[in-house]
C-alpha cells in the first residue's frame, strides 16, 4: 500500500446545525456546518415544514387546482365533413 495518500482523519469532528444542535462524528474535516439535522428535520420530528423557494409550492397548488377544475368538464368532439 502507498504511504501518505490518505487524508487526515479527525475522530471527534464537531457538526453544528443551523437550529443550534451539535454532535460529534468521525470525518476528514475538523468542523462541519449543516442546515438541517435529525433534531430539526421534519421526517424525524413529525412536524411538517414547507420550505418554499421562490413560491414554488404556491405555483404547484395553483396548477393542481386548475387540473381538478377541468376534470368535471366534458369534452365535445366535432366531426369534420368530407
Amino acid at each position: 500500500m502507498k504511504k501518505d495518500i490518505h487524508p487526515q482523519y479527525y475522530p471527534k469532528t464537531k457538526v453544528s446545525c443551523a437550529c443550534g444542535n451539535s454532535f460529534t462524528v468521525g470525518s476528514t474535516k475538523e468542523e462541519i456546518a449543516v442546515e438541517i439535522c435529525s433534531a430539526c428535520h421534519p421526517f424525524y420530528t413529525g412536524k411538517e415544514k414547507l420550505i418554499d423557494t421562490a413560491g414554488r409550492v404556491d405555483r404547484f397548488k395553483k396548477r393542481a387546482a386548475k387540473k381538478t377544475d377541468f376534470k368535471g368538464a366534458k369534452k365535445t368532439r366535432v366531426k369534420k365533413s368530407k
